[in-house]
């Protein structure tokens, strides 16, 4: 295989949720009836070329499982059909989730299709790793990183959350540290290009690394912004681009400049 069919496809509705190292897509090759092995095959050698170590699937099903080891992908199963008991999921999800990243792992988070329980499961991620404070502005973050309206299902993901033991309690258990230190629990990443080597980037930076598409002109926390500011056709608008400090350790909204200096 040459050229750029070596280079494999990007999976449908592929997005980044951290860059460069937590995303989000349909099921690869496709989904129900429009699975296409071929497809399938095309995509996971793009995953593989951009340096994808892991694929987490929340299907009931064990689909495409054998075709990511045959490319040499790991991957990890956490089963969410309709009706499962999404709290117990989230309980082993999320720590597995935020162990990996930590350890530097590049990671793509699917389901069947890209829709309301991906959604919920990947701003239950951001709200109970404490990357941001609070349930809605988890959820107008991944409306406004996907484009589209998180539905029932997936704000119920998000209030479940709640109920998962926190992230400090696991860090306590694993690490023993301190209930403070947990909070500002770092995760181990590259530095910037033009830096080199490693750099450690606390959870208010981390915050800060999560696309600058997410910072719209109105606030993130003004949940259901992202439908008000959608065009007659349904369509959303790109929210500009905003430079952030990732050495600041003043928290995101801090960090962000209001709309009138942008």
């Amino acid at each position: 295989m040459r050229g750029r069919w070596a280079a494999g496809i990007v999976p449908r509705n592929f997005c980044w949720i951290i860059r460069d190292y937590l995303a989000v897509s349909e099921r690869p090759g496709g989904y129900a009836p429009n699975h296409r092995k071929v497809r399938r095959q095309e995509e996971l050698l793009w995953l593989r070329a951009q340096g994808f170590t892991r694929v987490v699937s929340l299907l009931g099903s064990t689909h495409n499982l054998h075709a990511y080891e045959e490319l040499g992908l790991e991957w990890s199963r956490f089963p969410m059909p309709a009706g499962s008991e999404t709290r117990d999921v989230l309980t082993q999800l999320f720590p597995s989730l935020h162990g990996w990243l930590r350890s530097g792992e590049r990671l793509l988070l699917h389901q069947e299709e890209l829709g309301d329980r991906v959604m919920g499961v990947a701003a239950g991620y951001l709200l109970w790793s404490e990357i941001l404070p609070d349930g809605p502005r988890a959820i107008t973050c991944m409306e406004q990183l996907l484009k589209r309206q998180m539905g029932t299902v997936g704000r119920t993901i998000v209030t479940v959350v709640e109920e998962v033991p926190p992230l400090k309690s696991f860090v306590a258990a694993d690490e023993g540290s301190s209930s403070a230190a947990a909070r500002r629990l770092a995760l181990e990443m590259p530095a910037a290009a033009e830096e080199g080597g490693a750099a450690t980037i606390d959870v208010d930076d981390l915050a800060a690394i999560i696309v600058a598409g997410t910072t719209p002109e109105v606030p993130l926390s003004q949940e259901g912004a992202l439908n008000e500011q959608s065009s007659p056709n349904g369509t959303t608008p790109e929210a500009p681009a905003v430079r952030l400090d990732l050495t600041s350790a003043e928290p995101l909204d801090k960090q962000v400049p209001p709309a009138s200096q942008r």
